[in-house]
């Protein structure tokens, strides 16, 4: 949605464009619509999980588990300290499993990119990645440079909206 004012996103960034994906996809039909998609760009790619930092990815790497009979986790954004205290929770995320990264709106890239960091540090191989909206080019490169296939199901240019870093300002 266009809006009167510029807003100061959660990467940061400042934009007169919101896109709010949960609120978009939050009937079941439209989301499972959404994951078949993301499933049909990674068409080819082999993963044993799906997932992503919590809260942008966790309907997605649910749904794409489900429609791809995978299992699916969550990265939390830190350590709970009880229970588990684990940061990755739900599918058994290590050395040498395959993993499909998912996201919903990604900005500055900077969620996909902590759930990246965690996911290497357990020793799994990131496979892809996959998001719903792309605003900008900072994620694509990010996995460009680390040879891992990106995709989008829809750019800033599909929106017809200000890609991100493209001089907006906080007046």
């Amino acid at each position: 949605m266009r809006l009167p004012e510029p807003v100061q996103l959660a990467s940061g960034e400042w934009s007169l464009d919101f896109v709010d994906a949960k609120r978009a996809l939050q009937n079941g039909s439209d989301l499972a619509l959404a994951c078949r998609a993301m499933l049909e760009l990674v068409d080819g790619i082999e993963f044993d999980a799906v997932g992503g930092l919590t809260l942008g990815a966790d309907q997605f790497a649910h749904v794409i588990a489900v429609l791809a009979e995978r299992r699916w986790f969550v990265v939390r954004k830190s350590v709970k300290g009880r229970g588990t205290n684990r940061r990755v929770e739900g599918a058994d995320v290590r050395e040498g499993v395959k993993v499909l990264l998912v996201d919903d709106v990604v900005t500055t890239g900077s969620s996909i990119k902590e759930a990246y960091d965690v996911i290497r540090e357990l020793g799994a191989v990131v496979t892809g990645a996959v998001t719903l909206v792309d605003r900008g080019e900072t994620a694509k490169q990010l996995f460009k440079a680390e040879g891992i296939p990106y995709f989008s199901v829809a750019t800033y240019a599909d929106l017809g909206i200000d890609p991100v870093g493209g001089g907006l300002v906080n007046a």
